[in-house]
Protein backbone atom coordinates (compact mmCIF):
# COMPACT_ATOMS: atom_id res chain seq x y z
CA UNK A 1 0.00 0.00 0.00
CA UNK A 2 2.88 2.60 0.74
CA UNK A 3 4.61 2.08 -2.23
CA UNK A 4 1.28 2.14 -4.21
CA UNK A 5 0.66 5.69 -2.84
CA UNK A 6 4.49 6.84 -3.33
CA UNK A 7 3.94 5.67 -6.79
CA UNK A 8 0.85 8.06 -7.14
CA UNK A 9 2.49 10.58 -5.57
CA UNK A 10 5.04 10.79 -7.74
CA UNK A 11 2.65 10.72 -10.63
CA UNK A 12 1.07 13.61 -9.51
CA UNK A 13 4.46 15.42 -9.75
CA UNK A 14 5.35 13.97 -13.12
CA UNK A 15 2.14 15.46 -13.53
CA UNK A 16 2.68 18.78 -12.65
CA UNK A 17 6.33 18.74 -14.43
CA UNK A 18 4.34 17.94 -17.78
CA UNK A 19 1.76 20.34 -17.69
CA UNK A 20 3.95 23.04 -16.95
CA UNK A 21 6.23 22.74 -20.64
CA UNK A 22 2.77 21.59 -22.42
CA UNK A 23 1.38 24.87 -21.47
CA UNK A 24 4.44 27.22 -22.16
CA UNK A 25 4.33 25.08 -25.50
CA UNK A 26 1.42 27.49 -26.76
CA UNK A 27 2.92 30.81 -25.47
CA UNK A 28 4.15 32.01 -28.86
CA UNK A 29 0.54 32.79 -30.17
CA UNK A 30 -0.50 35.48 -27.60
CA UNK A 31 3.04 37.29 -27.79
CA UNK A 32 2.82 37.11 -31.49
CA UNK A 33 -0.50 38.56 -31.11
CA UNK A 34 1.29 41.72 -29.46
CA UNK A 35 4.52 41.68 -31.56
CA UNK A 36 4.41 45.28 -32.78
CA UNK A 37 5.30 46.38 -29.40
CA UNK A 38 8.77 46.35 -27.78
CA UNK A 39 10.13 43.20 -26.32
CA UNK A 40 11.38 45.41 -23.28
CA UNK A 41 7.24 46.57 -22.76
CA UNK A 42 6.29 43.15 -23.54
CA UNK A 43 8.26 41.76 -20.60
CA UNK A 44 7.95 44.71 -18.25
CA UNK A 45 4.16 44.49 -18.51
CA UNK A 46 4.06 40.82 -18.02
CA UNK A 47 6.22 40.81 -14.60
CA UNK A 48 4.19 44.19 -13.45
CA UNK A 49 0.94 41.88 -13.89
CA UNK A 50 1.85 38.65 -12.68
CA UNK A 51 3.08 40.16 -9.43
CA UNK A 52 -0.38 42.06 -8.86
CA UNK A 53 -1.95 39.03 -9.80
CA UNK A 54 -0.07 36.81 -7.43
CA UNK A 55 -0.15 39.06 -4.46
CA UNK A 56 -4.23 39.36 -4.96
CA UNK A 57 -4.08 35.94 -4.71
CA UNK A 58 -1.87 35.47 -1.47
CA UNK A 59 -3.23 38.08 0.24
CA UNK A 60 -6.54 37.04 0.04
CA UNK A 61 -6.11 33.38 0.39
CA UNK A 62 -2.79 32.45 1.39
CA UNK A 63 -2.00 35.02 4.15
CA UNK A 64 -1.47 32.47 6.77
CA UNK A 65 1.02 30.22 4.95
CA UNK A 66 2.65 33.62 4.12
CA UNK A 67 3.31 34.46 7.49
CA UNK A 68 4.63 30.83 8.53
CA UNK A 69 7.29 31.50 5.80
CA UNK A 70 8.06 34.97 7.61
CA UNK A 71 8.96 33.01 10.70
CA UNK A 72 10.73 30.42 9.27
CA UNK A 73 12.88 32.70 7.70
CA UNK A 74 13.76 34.77 10.51
CA UNK A 75 14.64 31.33 12.55
CA UNK A 76 16.83 30.33 9.61
CA UNK A 77 20.96 31.39 11.24
CA UNK A 78 22.77 33.90 9.41
CA UNK A 79 24.37 31.86 6.86
CA UNK A 80 20.77 30.49 5.74
CA UNK A 81 19.24 34.02 5.64
CA UNK A 82 22.72 34.85 3.15
CA UNK A 83 22.46 31.43 1.34
CA UNK A 84 18.65 31.97 0.71
CA UNK A 85 19.12 35.52 -0.26
CA UNK A 86 21.39 34.48 -3.05
CA UNK A 87 19.62 32.07 -4.31
CA UNK A 88 16.53 33.85 -4.78
CA UNK A 89 18.93 37.45 -6.46
CA UNK A 90 20.28 34.59 -8.78
CA UNK A 91 16.97 32.78 -9.39
CA UNK A 92 15.29 36.70 -10.13
CA UNK A 93 18.08 37.24 -12.60
CA UNK A 94 17.87 33.97 -14.24
CA UNK A 95 14.00 33.81 -14.60
CA UNK A 96 14.53 38.00 -15.91
CA UNK A 97 16.84 36.99 -18.90
CA UNK A 98 15.00 34.14 -19.29
CA UNK A 99 12.03 35.71 -20.25
CA UNK A 100 13.01 38.71 -22.19
CA UNK A 101 15.31 36.64 -24.54
CA UNK A 102 12.52 34.21 -25.34
CA UNK A 103 10.01 37.31 -26.15
CA UNK A 104 12.74 38.73 -28.38
CA UNK A 105 13.55 35.44 -30.32
CA UNK A 106 10.11 34.68 -30.81
CA UNK A 107 8.94 38.44 -32.31
CA UNK A 108 12.24 39.16 -33.59
CA UNK A 109 14.37 35.93 -34.61
CA UNK A 110 12.34 32.72 -35.48
CA UNK A 111 9.46 30.69 -33.41
CA UNK A 112 11.66 27.93 -33.91
CA UNK A 113 14.64 29.60 -32.38
CA UNK A 114 12.72 29.77 -29.02
CA UNK A 115 11.89 26.15 -29.86
CA UNK A 116 15.27 25.23 -30.08
CA UNK A 117 16.14 26.79 -27.01
CA UNK A 118 14.02 24.24 -25.10
CA UNK A 119 15.39 21.62 -26.64
CA UNK A 120 18.92 22.71 -25.44
CA UNK A 121 17.32 23.10 -22.02
CA UNK A 122 16.87 20.03 -20.40
CA UNK A 123 20.53 18.77 -21.96
CA UNK A 124 21.83 21.67 -20.20
CA UNK A 125 19.62 20.89 -16.94
CA UNK A 126 20.13 17.69 -16.97
CA UNK A 127 24.73 18.47 -17.20
CA UNK A 128 23.93 20.56 -14.55
CA UNK A 129 22.27 18.68 -11.99
CA UNK A 130 24.70 15.70 -12.83
CA UNK A 131 27.82 18.52 -12.15
CA UNK A 132 26.19 20.59 -9.30
CA UNK A 133 24.08 18.67 -7.27
CA UNK A 134 25.33 15.32 -8.22
CA UNK A 135 21.84 13.70 -9.60
CA UNK A 136 22.52 10.49 -11.15
CA UNK A 137 21.92 9.11 -14.50
CA UNK A 138 21.15 5.54 -15.10
CA UNK A 139 22.65 4.80 -18.79
CA UNK A 140 19.35 4.71 -20.19
CA UNK A 141 19.05 8.43 -19.13
CA UNK A 142 22.82 8.91 -20.79
CA UNK A 143 21.66 7.23 -23.86
CA UNK A 144 18.56 9.70 -24.38
CA UNK A 145 20.66 12.90 -23.55
CA UNK A 146 23.35 11.45 -25.98
CA UNK A 147 20.46 11.01 -28.88
CA UNK A 148 19.00 14.46 -27.71
CA UNK A 149 22.35 15.80 -27.89
CA UNK A 150 22.68 14.74 -31.74
CA UNK A 151 19.59 15.83 -32.60
CA UNK A 152 19.76 19.28 -31.03
CA UNK A 153 22.91 19.22 -33.99
CA UNK A 154 20.79 18.55 -36.45
CA UNK A 155 18.49 21.31 -35.73
CA UNK A 156 21.54 23.87 -35.29
CA UNK A 157 23.18 23.27 -38.61
CA UNK A 158 23.13 26.16 -40.63
CA UNK A 159 21.91 28.77 -38.06
CA UNK A 160 24.49 30.19 -35.77
CA UNK A 161 21.93 33.22 -34.79
CA UNK A 162 19.16 30.74 -33.68
CA UNK A 163 21.61 28.59 -31.95
CA UNK A 164 23.30 31.88 -29.85
CA UNK A 165 19.31 32.97 -28.85
CA UNK A 166 18.70 29.64 -27.87
CA UNK A 167 21.51 29.16 -26.18
CA UNK A 168 21.20 32.19 -24.47
CA UNK A 169 17.30 31.25 -23.52
CA UNK A 170 18.13 27.94 -22.57
CA UNK A 171 20.78 28.48 -20.04
CA UNK A 172 18.92 31.07 -18.07
CA UNK A 173 16.04 28.67 -17.57
CA UNK A 174 18.53 25.34 -17.25
CA UNK A 175 19.79 27.10 -14.20
CA UNK A 176 16.83 28.43 -12.86
CA UNK A 177 15.55 25.13 -12.64
CA UNK A 178 18.82 23.95 -11.03
CA UNK A 179 18.50 26.93 -8.18
CA UNK A 180 14.80 26.02 -7.93
CA UNK A 181 15.74 22.83 -6.79
CA UNK A 182 18.80 23.85 -4.24
CA UNK A 183 16.00 26.31 -2.63
CA UNK A 184 13.94 24.63 -0.18
CA UNK A 185 12.24 24.76 2.79
CA UNK A 186 9.82 27.54 1.31
CA UNK A 187 6.10 27.58 -0.74
CA UNK A 188 7.08 27.78 -4.08
CA UNK A 189 4.49 30.51 -4.62
CA UNK A 190 6.07 32.67 -2.27
CA UNK A 191 9.38 31.98 -3.52
CA UNK A 192 7.75 32.90 -6.54
CA UNK A 193 6.20 36.15 -5.87
CA UNK A 194 9.15 37.66 -4.04
CA UNK A 195 11.24 36.53 -7.49
CA UNK A 196 8.75 38.89 -9.20
CA UNK A 197 9.15 41.71 -6.89
CA UNK A 198 12.63 41.91 -7.04
CA UNK A 199 12.20 41.59 -10.75
CA UNK A 200 10.00 44.65 -10.39
CA UNK A 201 12.35 46.67 -8.68
CA UNK A 202 14.37 46.67 -11.93
CA UNK A 203 11.27 47.01 -13.92
CA UNK A 204 9.57 49.84 -12.42
CA UNK A 205 12.13 52.76 -12.39
CA UNK A 206 12.82 51.48 -16.25
CA UNK A 207 8.88 52.11 -16.68
CA UNK A 208 9.10 55.78 -15.34
CA UNK A 209 12.08 56.72 -17.39
CA UNK A 210 10.68 54.45 -20.38
CA UNK A 211 10.45 56.69 -23.84
CA UNK A 212 7.50 54.61 -25.03
CA UNK A 213 4.09 55.73 -24.83
CA UNK A 214 1.86 53.24 -22.11
CA UNK A 215 -0.26 51.24 -24.18
CA UNK A 216 -3.67 52.06 -24.12
CA UNK A 217 -5.35 49.26 -26.61
CA UNK A 218 -7.42 46.53 -24.74
CA UNK A 219 -5.75 44.08 -27.00
CA UNK A 220 -2.63 44.78 -25.47
CA UNK A 221 -3.90 44.58 -21.59
CA UNK A 222 -5.51 41.37 -22.42
CA UNK A 223 -3.10 39.69 -23.95
CA UNK A 224 -0.82 40.76 -20.73
CA UNK A 225 -3.20 39.14 -18.67
CA UNK A 226 -3.45 36.17 -20.32
CA UNK A 227 0.24 35.67 -20.45
CA UNK A 228 0.85 37.05 -16.68
CA UNK A 229 -1.63 34.26 -15.46
CA UNK A 230 -1.95 31.43 -17.71
CA UNK A 231 1.37 31.41 -19.36
CA UNK A 232 3.26 32.85 -16.49
CA UNK A 233 1.63 31.84 -12.89
CA UNK A 234 0.43 28.83 -13.21
CA UNK A 235 3.31 26.50 -15.49
CA UNK A 236 5.51 28.05 -13.29
CA UNK A 237 3.98 27.26 -10.09
CA UNK A 238 3.68 23.60 -11.27
CA UNK A 239 7.30 23.63 -12.86
CA UNK A 240 8.33 24.53 -9.34
CA UNK A 241 6.12 22.06 -7.22
CA UNK A 242 7.33 19.24 -9.17
CA UNK A 243 10.14 19.72 -8.03
CA UNK A 244 9.55 19.17 -4.19
CA UNK A 245 9.28 15.51 -5.84
CA UNK A 246 11.06 14.62 -8.62
CA UNK A 247 14.71 15.66 -9.68
CA UNK A 248 15.90 18.59 -12.05
CA UNK A 249 16.63 16.72 -13.90
CA UNK A 250 13.88 14.74 -15.19
CA UNK A 251 11.71 18.17 -14.96
CA UNK A 252 14.39 19.37 -16.91
CA UNK A 253 14.00 16.19 -19.95
CA UNK A 254 10.09 16.97 -20.15
CA UNK A 255 10.62 20.35 -21.20
CA UNK A 256 11.09 18.88 -24.45
CA UNK A 257 7.63 19.20 -25.30
CA UNK A 258 7.67 22.43 -24.98
CA UNK A 259 9.35 22.67 -28.48
CA UNK A 260 7.77 20.02 -30.11
CA UNK A 261 4.28 22.24 -29.29
CA UNK A 262 5.71 25.22 -30.54
CA UNK A 263 7.70 23.83 -33.51
CA UNK A 264 4.20 22.28 -34.88
CA UNK A 265 2.45 25.65 -34.29
CA UNK A 266 6.08 27.19 -36.09
CA UNK A 267 4.75 24.71 -39.27
CA UNK A 268 0.94 24.36 -38.99
CA UNK A 269 0.13 28.21 -37.56
CA UNK A 270 2.73 30.05 -38.36
CA UNK A 271 3.23 28.71 -41.83
CA UNK A 272 7.29 29.08 -40.78
CA UNK A 273 9.89 27.00 -43.74
CA UNK A 274 10.99 24.01 -42.67
CA UNK A 275 13.62 22.09 -43.94
CA UNK A 276 13.02 17.59 -43.95
CA UNK A 277 15.84 17.29 -41.48
CA UNK A 278 14.16 19.17 -38.96
CA UNK A 279 11.17 16.67 -38.69
CA UNK A 280 13.91 14.08 -38.28
CA UNK A 281 15.35 15.71 -35.58
CA UNK A 282 12.00 16.34 -33.75
CA UNK A 283 11.21 12.55 -34.17
CA UNK A 284 14.41 11.58 -32.55
CA UNK A 285 14.10 14.12 -29.75
CA UNK A 286 10.08 12.65 -28.94
CA UNK A 287 12.07 9.23 -29.07
CA UNK A 288 14.77 10.72 -26.39
CA UNK A 289 12.10 12.04 -24.16
CA UNK A 290 10.11 8.38 -23.75
CA UNK A 291 13.42 6.48 -23.86
CA UNK A 292 14.73 9.70 -20.74
CA UNK A 293 11.46 8.63 -18.95
CA UNK A 294 10.29 5.00 -19.26
CA UNK A 295 11.38 4.01 -15.52
CA UNK A 296 8.87 7.10 -14.37
CA UNK A 297 6.01 5.93 -16.52
CA UNK A 298 6.07 1.98 -15.80
CA UNK A 299 6.41 2.67 -12.47
CA UNK A 300 2.99 5.69 -12.63
CA UNK A 301 1.19 2.92 -14.83
CA UNK A 302 1.58 0.35 -13.00
CA UNK A 303 0.78 2.18 -9.84
CA UNK A 304 -2.01 3.29 -11.49
CA UNK A 305 -2.84 -0.50 -12.17
CA UNK A 306 -2.34 -1.27 -8.45
CA UNK A 307 -4.74 1.02 -7.49
CA UNK A 308 -7.07 0.02 -9.97
CA UNK A 309 -6.87 -3.36 -8.90
CA UNK A 310 -6.95 -2.77 -5.19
Amino acid sequence: MENSNETASRGKYLFAAFLAPFIWGFMSIPVRWIRDYPAEDILYFRIITALLVLWIYLLLFRRKTMTADIHKFRLLPRTGKLRQICLTLLASGLIFGNWFTYIYAVNHISIQSAALAYLTCPLITAAGAYIILREQLTLWQKIALFIAFGSVCLLANGSLNDVLWAATIATCYAFYLIVQRVSTGFDKLHQLVVQLSICALFVIPKLIYNHHAIPAEPLFWGTIFLIASLFTIIPLFLSMYALIGISSTTTGVLLYINPLIAFTLAVAYFQEPVSPIKYVAYGIILLAIILFNIKNIKETFSGSRAQAKG
